[in-house]
């Protein structure tokens, strides 16, 4: 159930900069989406401020045009069935405070990633417990319908454990809005489909997936921002998968996999977060256990990574992370330390430095940036 609460405190009421939002998981310590505020020009954050009341509302993806903001809600059940829902939230561009449009099931169980399509029409929501994929439509309002469609993956991979069936994990759209990629964890491939955004629609592409290494458990999936390259990062093997993407085809070519862990590093490690910077020069992974992003230079001619640094996230278990639309800063958060670290981005090397800025914020999982008004 969402709550849809604004409670937006002063320090992130006023001025510009960009709106953080950050999606949670709830208890002790969270009660929804909280919202801080970057001034990309000195570096400093706001103290974050509760924006909505609701349970579990961990990764967000904002509307094209700003105004409504969606949340992946982990229930374990939704209208009675078991599944979990999508909520959908109207923006106050000034202050940031959020009010609930309505919420619409996720049709399978344990959705954890949302993408709005560049259109506005659709929301795209990966639903890891039930190894599927919904499209759910935008109304006028930016309200949610009923799913349109829905695609149950199946198949299973080589860990009995955690790949015994599928799960989707993350859902991603082309520049060309053409195709959807969902990498699917259990299974150990991406998922391609073609996307109608205006019906709602999901097929099948020819090419139908690219696949990784057996038991490597592809989490996050990224575009260079030249649209020439794709980056899958993988949960199970602490690596990264380059591919050379065919926008015509909408197809995916494996070009190299490389460790996101320091040579000689022995302890229990899982991967989460992937994003490429703005510039198209860097690529950074997060490592939960290692506790690090790694940061990584682009070939731009050829995709391929080379390994710049390990980078301590001054916490425990960087679950993701967001780099700001300037390319300044890197937001890093860190989900069992209940925190948020703000890095500086060398523009020349993409090294991060820690800066004195940090948040508290219980649990958070995604963070997203909207231009403030």
């Amino acid at each position: 159930m969402l709550l849809g609460v604004a409670v937006v405190g002063e320090d992130v009421g006023a001025g510009g900069g960009y709106l953080v939002y950050i999606g949670t998981y709830t208890g002790a310590k969270s009660k929804g989406i909280y919202l801080s505020r970057l001034d990309p020009a000195s570096g400093t954050l706001a103290k974050p401020a509760l924006a909505a009341e609701a349970v579990n509302p961990t990764f967000l993806a904002l509307h094209p045009n700003g105004g409504v903001l969606y949340a992946a809600n982990e229930i374990g059940n939704f209208g009675g069935k078991k599944a979990g829902a999508v909520g959908a939230f109207r923006i106050d561009r000034a202050s940031g405070a959020l009010a609930l449009l309505n919420q619409a099931a996720s049709v399978g169980a344990g959705p954890c990633h949302v993408v709005v399509d560049a259109t506005g029409k659709t929301v795209l929501v990966a639903n890891y417990g039930g190894g599927s994929v919904a499209a759910l439509p935008i109304r006028a309002d930016g309200s949610l319908g009923e799913a349109t469609a829905f695609v149950q993956h199946q198949g299973s991979s080589v860990d009995p454990r955690r790949q015994e069936g599928p799960h989707a994990h993350c859902v991603n759209l082309d520049a060309a809005n053409r195709f959807a990629f969902v990498t699917d964890l259990g299974l150990d491939k991406v998922l391609i489909y073609r996307l109608d955004p205006a019906q709602g629609a999901l097929a099948a592409n020819d090419p139908p997936s690219a696949s990784v290494k057996p038991g490597a458990g592809p989490r996050h999936l990224a575009f260079h921002p030249a649209g020439r390259f794709a980056y899958v990062i993988n949960e199970m093997g602490s690596t990264l998968t380059a591919f050379a993407y065919d926008a015509a085809r909408g197809a995916l070519r494996e070009l190299e996999t490389v460790s996101t862990l320091p040579t000689g590093f022995t302890g229990g490690n899982s991967t989460a977060e992937v994003v490429a910077h703005p510039s198209g020069k860097f690529l950074y992974g997060s490592n939960r256990g290692h506790n690090s992003i790694a940061v990584y230079a682009i070939d731009a001619a050829q995709g391929k990574l080379t390994l710049v640094e390990h980078q301590s996230t001054r916490g425990r278990t960087p679950r993701n992370f967001a780099i700001d639309p300037t390319g300044r800063w890197l937001l890093a958060a860190n989900q069992d330390t209940d925190n948020i670290v703000l890095f500086r981005i060398d523009a020349q090397s993409g090294r991060l430095a820690a800066t004195e800025q940090v948040i508290e914020v219980g649990a958070p999982v995604c963070i997203q940036f909207l231009a403030a008004r």
